[in-house]
C-alpha cells in the first residue's frame, strides 16, 4: 500500500485526485488549511485530515511524520488582476503559495522519500505561456517549471520522478472565480464570460478534475518510471 499525500486536498482538483488514490487502495494523507473541507473530502474513506499551510516551513515539516511514496503538490491560489494595479503583497502571496510551497513541500518529502517515489507539481498552462491579468500567477507557475525540472535531474538516479500536470481551465471553484471576475471586469453574462475563458482551448470547453487525474493517476504509476521533468498539458491542445 502506498503512502500518498496531496496537498490542497479540501476542494477542486485536489479533492478529486486524494478520492482517486483512496479508490485505488492507497493510504491517503490530505492536508490543507480549513478542516471542514479537508473532511469532507475524507467522508467515508479512511484519508487522513491534517490542517497545513504550505507557506509555513514547520506546519509542512509537521506533516512529514511518515515518509510518502507519492507527493502531489496541489495547493495554490490565483488573482487576476493587471500588473500596474498589483499591491507588491498580491505578487509575493502569490508566489509564496504556487512557488515557495512547492518548494517546501518537496524538499520535506525528499527527505526520507523511497525508490520509486513520485513528485508531482500540479502546475497550469500558465507555467507554458504567459496571460493578461496573469503576470503573479503566471510568474510563479514558471518558477514551479522550473523547479520540477531540476529536481527531476537531481532524483532521477534514485529512481524518483518529479513530474508537472499542466491544466487549462478545470470546473473547479477557482476557475467560478475567474467566471465571475470576467463578468464584472468585461460587462458579460456568465455564458459569455465562460465562452471568452475557454476560447483558447479547441474543445471549447472546461476540464473536468477527472481529466486531471488521470494525468497524475498515470504519473504516479510504475509505468511512469521514465516520465521524468515532464511538463504534461490537459488542455485540449491549447499548449
Amino acid at each position: 500500500m502506498r503512502q500518498v499525500l496531496v496537498t490542497g486536498g479540501g476542494s477542486g482538483i485536489g479533492r478529486a485526485v486524494a478520492q482517486d488514490f483512496a479508490a485505488q487502495g492507497d493510504a491517503v494523507t490530505i492536508a490543507g488549511r480549513r478542516l471542514e473541507a479537508l473532511e469532507e473530502t475524507a467522508q467515508g474513506t479512511d484519508m487522513r485530515c491534517v490542517t497545513m499551510d504550505v507557506t509555513d516551513e514547520a506546519s509542512v515539516k509537521a506533516v512529514f511524520d511518515r515518509p510518502y511514496d507519492v507527493v502531489v503538490a496541489n495547493a495554490g491560489a490565483g488573482h487576476a488582476m493587471p500588473l500596474a494595479q498589483m499591491p507588491t503583497e498580491v505578487f509575493t502571496d502569490t508566489l509564496a503559495v504556487n512557488l515557495t510551497g512547492v518548494f517546501l513541500t518537496f524538499r520535506e518529502a525528499l527527505q526520507e522519500m523511497p525508490k520509486g517515489g513520485r513528485l508531482i507539481a500540479m502546475a497550469s498552462i500558465a507555467s507554458l505561456k504567459g496571460g493578461g491579468n496573469l503576470a503573479a500567477y503566471a510568474a510563479a507557475k514558471h518558477g514551479v517549471l522550473g523547479l520540477v525540472r531540476s529536481v527531476a535531474v537531481e532524483v532521477a538516479r534514485s529512481g524518483i520522478t518529479c513530474n508537472a500536470v499542466c491544466p487549462g481551465f478545470v470546473d473547479t471553484d477557482m476557475a467560478e472565480g475567474a467566471i465571475r471576475n470576467v463578468m464584472k471586469r468585461m460587462e458579460v453574462e456568465r455564458e459569455q464570460a465562460e465562452k471568452m475563458l475557454v476560447s483558447n482551448n479547441p474543445l471549447r470547453r472546461m476540464i473536468t478534475p477527472d481529466e486531471v487525474v488521470a494525468a497524475v493517476r498515470f504519473l504516479a504509476s510504475a509505468e511512469a518510471s521514465m516520465v521524468n521533468g515532464h511538463a504534461m498539458s490537459v488542455s485540449g491542445g491549447e499548449i
